[in-house]
């Protein structure tokens, strides 16, 4: 299990796709850093920076990024048989994968997300939003994941995912929310220090109870999933 973790994460770092984890992180504690350097009050560019570009872009993206890369690439190259032949169960396939996943993403994100909240308010906001996107890592992770399982256009789907269901529907139509782990993040993070630069719109229980079962959900599915292909890589 720890020899597919190592393998995952040398080919991830390994590959162009590395390079697509740095700018947004870079471009989030830039935008805060300069509003904080010209004096600029938090009200103003606090949600905007932390919500907007932070937990709606950011961790999304950086999640998509990583998530679809551990196995999907394999998934489309056929190289994923030299994974099958190993007697390895596939749950522990699946969670070397998973772990690397939500390991690359919640570093990614929380870090900055920690720098540009201690910005815009206090290190207590920051260790909230670092706190949360670490939550949104998992849950993120673990259904990207699996739509690189189901899909041979798992960025297509998940782009789908962030833009339309979290971005529109979950902004506008409150019975989406239920189902957005954006949502899940920003409640968590404004539960643990509360501030009028986060607006939760699930409860608690709702973002805890939801977030677990994306992430088990998911999960579980991905196993069986993986149960179904061939060893020549393509699912029967």
């Amino acid at each position: 299990m720890s020899t597919v973790a190592w393998i995952t994460a040398r080919g991830l770092f390994g590959r162009r796709r590395a390079l697509l984890l740095l700018p947004l992180p870079l471009l989030l504690v830039g935008l805060a850093g300069l509003c904080r350097a010209y004096d600029v009050r938090p009200s103003d560019w606090g949600t905007p920076v932390l919500v907007g570009l932070g937990l709606a872009v950011l961790l999304p993206v950086v999640s998509l990024i990583v998530g679809t890369g551990v196995l999907g690439s394999e998934v489309d190259d056929g190289t994923i048989v030299h994974i099958l032949t190993k007697p390895l169960p596939r749950r522990d396939i699946i969670l070397a994968k998973l772990g690397v996943a939500v390991g690359v993403s919640a570093v990614t994100a929380a870090v900055p997300l920690f720098l540009a909240g201690w910005l815009a308010d206090s290190v207590g906001l920051g260790l909230a939003l670092a706190v949360a996107s670490v939550v949104g890592a998992f849950a993120y992770s673990s259904l990207f994941l699996l739509l690189s399982l189901l899909t041979r256009r798992p960025v297509l789907l998940g782009l789908v995912y962030i833009l339309v269901w979290e971005g529109l529907l979950g902004r506008f139509v409150s019975g989406t929310r239920v189902l957005s782990i954006e949502q899940y993040v920003i409640t968590i993070a404004d539960k643990i220090t509360p501030t009028a630069l986060l607006e939760s719109k699930v409860s608690l229980p709702v973002a805890v109870v939801m977030g677990g079962i994306f992430v088990v959900g998911c999960a579980i599915y991905s196993v069986d999933r993986l149960r179904s292909f061939s060893m020549a890589g393509e699912t029967s």
